[in-house]
This record gives C-alpha cells, sequence and structure tokens, in this order.
C-alpha cells in the first residue's frame, strides 16, 4: 500500500513512456548539477571576492551562509509549491529565477548586495531542487531505466560540490571571481528553455491548500537552527547568540511538528517520516554530507595552507573524487534493481568510512599520490554507491500528490546536514588545533603541526558519522528490490 492517506488525486498518467526521458533528464541534470556545485563554487573564489568589494572577515561567511540558509530554509515549501502549481512549471521559473539572482550576484558592487544575491539563489535553488527529484520521479517508471535515472541524479548529488571547487578555481585562476556566478546565466537560461520543449509536466490536485503557518515555522526553525551552528563555528557554542538560535530553533521547529500534526493541509505530512525505510534514508542524507563537507573543508584547508597549492590546484586535487562518485554511482544504478538498496548502502557507507578514517594518517609534508589520493578514490566510490539507494529508497511508497515535498525532505537533509556538518567539524577543528598550541607552544613548526592535528581530529569525527550511517542503514533499510519497481510502491505517474 502507498501512503496516500489525505492525498487525493494526481494528474491524469499518461501511461506510454515518454519518448524524451533521457534528453528530460540531461536538462534536469543540469539544473540539478548548477544546485549543487554552487553551494561549493564560490569557496576557492571567496578570498578574490572579498578582496573586491572589502568585505570584513566576520561577515565574509555570509557568501556561503546565505545561499544555504534560504536554500535550507524555503525547501519544503518550495517542494509543495511545485506540487501544487506543476513541477515543471516551477522548475523552469526556479531556472530563470536563479539566472537572474546569478547575474545580480556577479555584477555586485558591495557586500550587501553580494549577500542579497546569494540567499535569492538559494530561495530560487528550493523551487527548482524539489521540483527536479520529483520529475525525475514521476517520468522514469521502469525499475531499470528508474536506477539508471538515480544513478545519474546521485552521481550529481555526490560529485557537484567537487566539481564546484574544481569549476571555481579554473574560473578564479583564468577569469575573474564574478564568473563563478555569471557562467549560471547562460546556462540556466538554455536549460529552462529546453526544459519547456523537453519536460513533462506533472502535478497534485485535489488539496491544494498551503499551510502557510508551517511553512514559517518551518523556515524559522531551520534557519535558526544552520544561523546557530554557523555562529557557533566563530562565536562557540556557549555565547549567548549561538545558545539563543539553537534555542529559538528548537522551539520553532517543535511548534512546525505541532501544526503538522494538527492541520488538514501540512506542509511536511508526517506519513512521509514514518515509514522504516523512508526514515532510514532520510536520515542517512542529513548524516553523511555531514561528513563529505567536513572533509572537503578540512582537505581544502590542507591543500592551500599546509601543501601550498593555488586556488586551481586545490581544486583539480579533488577531481579524482568526483571522478569517484560517478563511477561508484554507475556501479549502483547497475546493481540496484538486482540486489536492492540495503547492500549498496551498508557496503558504500563502511567503504566511505574506511577511507575517511585512512585521512587521519596525514601529516605536515604527506604526499598527494600516496596519502590523499587513494582514501578520495575509496570515500568517493563508497559514496556513489551510497546516493543512487539513498535518493531511489526515500521515495518509495510516497504518494504523487505528495512527490515534490518528499523530494523537497530530501533535498533538506542534505543541504541542512552539510551546512550543519560544516559549521560542526569546524568547530571541533579549531578546538582541538588551539588545545595543540597550547601543549606545543606557537613555534612555525607547531602552527603548522596544529592544523594538521585539527584536520585529523575533524577526520576522526567524519569517520564515526559515517559508521554510524552504515550502522543506520543496516537496521533500519528493509526495502527489497522488488519494492523499489513494484508501481504501487513508486510514483508511476507522470502528467
Amino acid at each position: 500500500m502507498t501512503d496516500s492517506t489525505n492525498a487525493l488525486t494526481e494528474t491524469p498518467p499518461d501511461t506510454a513512456p515518454d519518448p524524451r526521458r533521457w534528453l528530460a533528464l540531461a536538462v534536469i541534470a543540469v539544473a540539478q548539477l548548477m544546485v549543487v556545485l554552487d553551494a561549493s563554487i564560490v569557496t576557492i573564489a571567496l578570498p578574490s571576492a572579498q578582496k573586491s568589494l572589502h568585505i570584513s572577515v566576520d561577515n565574509r561567511q555570509w557568501v556561503i551562509t546565505a545561499y544555504t540558509l534560504a536554500f535550507g530554509g524555503l525547501l519544503l515549501l518550495g517542494g509543495r509549491i511545485a506540487d501544487f502549481m506543476g513541477r515543471k512549471r516551477m522548475f523552469v521559473v526556479g531556472l530563470l529565477g536563479f539566472a537572474a539572482a546569478s547575474a545580480l550576484g556577479g555584477a555586485a558592487q558591495n557586500s550587501a548586495m553580494l549577500f542579497g544575491a546569494r540567499a535569492l539563489q538559494g530561495a530560487f535553488a528550493a523551487l527548482m531542487a524539489p521540483a527536479a527529484l520529483s520529475l525525475i520521479t514521476v517520468t522514469f517508471t521502469e525499475p531499470k531505466e528508474r536506477a539508471k535515472a538515480f544513478g545519474v541524479y546521485g552521481g550529481i548529488a555526490g560529485g557537484g560540490a567537487a566539481i564546484g571547487l574544481i569549476a571555481g578555481g579554473v574560473l578564479t585562476e583564468y577569469a575573474d571571481w564574478r564568473w563563478c556566478l555569471l557562467v549560471n546565466v547562460p546556462v540556466a537560461v538554455l536549460t529552462a528553455v529546453l526544459a519547456l520543449r523537453l519536460v513533462r509536466e506533472s502535478r497534485a490536485e485535489g488539496n491544494t491548500r498551503y499551510d502557510i503557518p508551517g511553512a514559517v515555522a518551518a523556515t524559522l526553525g531551520l534557519v535558526s537552527l544552520v544561523y546557530g551552528f554557523t555562529r557557533a563555528s566563530t562565536d562557540g557554542w556557549g555565547s549567548p547568540v549561538t545558545v539563543g538560535f539553537l534555542v529559538a530553533a528548537v522551539i520553532f521547529l517543535a511548534i512546525f511538528v505541532l501544526i503538522e500534526q494538527r492541520t488538514s493541509h501540512p506542509l511536511l505530512p508526517m506519513r512521509i517520516l514514518t515509514d522504516r525505510n523512508r526514515g532510514g534514508s532520510l536520515l542517512l542524507a542529513f548524516l553523511a554530507p555531514m561528513a563529505m563537507f567536513g572533509m572537503f573543508l578540512f582537505l581544502t584547508f590542507y591543500f592551500q595552507g599546509t601543501l601550498h597549492y593555488s586556488a586551481l590546484k586545490s581544486g583539480f586535487a579533488f577531481l579524482p573524487f568526483s571522478a569517484g562518485i560517478i563511477v561508484g554511482a554507475a556501479i549502483a544504478s547497475n546493481v540496484l534493481p538486482k540486489v536492492g538498496p540495503r547492500v549498496l548502502l551498508v557496503g558504500g557507507l563502511v567503504a566511505a568510512a574506511v577511507g575517511c578514517g585512512l585521512l587521519t594518517q596525514i601529516g605536515v609534508d604527506s604526499s598527494f599520490v600516496t596519502a590523499i589520493l587513494p582514501t578520495e578514490i575509496i570515500m568517493s566510490i563508497g559514496l556513489g554507491l551510497v546516493f543512487v539507494p539513498m535518493s531511489s529508497t526515500a521515495l518509495i511508497g510516497v504518494s504523487p500528490h505528495d512527490a515534490g515535498v518528499a523530494s523537497a525532505t530530501l533535498n533538506m537533509n542534505q543541504q541542512v546536514g552539510g551546512s550543519l556538518g560544516t559549521a560542526l567539524l569546524n568547530t571541533i577543528y579549531a578546538t582541538a588545533a588551539a588545545s595543540f598550541l597550547v601543549a606545543h607552544g606557537h613555534s612555525v613548526t607547531a602552527v603548522a603541526e596544529s592544523q594538521v592535528h585539527g584536520y585529523t581530529v575533524g577526520f576522526w569525527v567524519s569517520t564515526a558519522l559515517l559508521a554510524a550511517s552504515a550502522l543506520i542503514a543496516l537496521i533500519m533499510i528493509r526495502a527489497s528490490k522488488d519494492q523499489l519497481g513494484d508501481p504501487e510502491l513508486v510514483l508511476a505517474h507522470a502528467g
């Protein structure tokens, strides 16, 4: 049975496979790649942008945080809007809005203009991302084709951030930091034009009222949570600002749950969370990015601060990670219909934990080829095996009426998990490095060793998160390979 309680009807399905579905997937994939990599593409360009616009050290984090706050905070509402207004329509609106916001950011004359543009990018990404995933879900109904489509999506979800680091390095080195934003404009506009021609429309009908109180509570709760963790990395966990925002997050999210349990048209129906397989997958979608984004953060600092790589060389140092994600996702898309999600999830997470654990052995003068490359390959292939079944399992049994909000929940967990992981692990790094200096003095050698010590402590925490994720997958994921292809248990209606 599906979770169809309180969900009414979907637009009448066209049972014939869409002959242009693979072209539509290419269009959706490009859009999703923009959303994922835009969270990281400006990371390497940040020093140049800071210098150009005279952004203070305290405020430079907002170039990243403004995007992630808007994106994570508005995803649930964006998913519901896509469900009710039309997923294709909102996908196109999101693309065009994203292009406009990118142009605004690329032309920024001061810090406030850049921060505002990044927030607008995040808001339109919150409209586009859930529409993209739900469009894949309603376009591909045959199990093997669906697995291949999720393989593409999984590869992008896992490798997009690393690709963003590479692209940021290339554009900053050979063009200008502004092109890290301006490059989105022609790509987004062209993708929107192609989407109008190639992507089928689908939408939920029946109960299409918006849960405005729930949207407000969820957005305030998520924004407070992400901002609280962000301030913890700079002000410390005990600061009044950090504690205040984390307490506010708990209050707002508790209010949100109460609203969702009592309203007749919830923003996030609790039925989406209560299924064992979906709940497990959504939890993995929160924990795995915490570890992965922490790894990106520390390796970026390690490459540039300890090994003295240029921005371009640092970007390309992540190329093996991107390749490994693609390889792992390709393997998973072929194997998933044969073995089901549990084997891939557990095996992939164990491999990722092993790879991350090996990073704890780096030193001040470690060789990239012997110390970094093998760990990147092991960890990335493992995560590539994870993202495909995780995305697929998170949508098993969701009624077509709830496709957008279920996709948004998956995206939200990944985005918020990555943001919180970055803030949490950065705080752990800073504490460990400071403790090392207290114990060993402040010589030049001790400072370099303290930084590496902080990174390794962060890698240990990331390893623990991945190991815990493997245990969660082992315990909670019970979906069989047959369930992935059962039309009663997947979204099989396209408008």
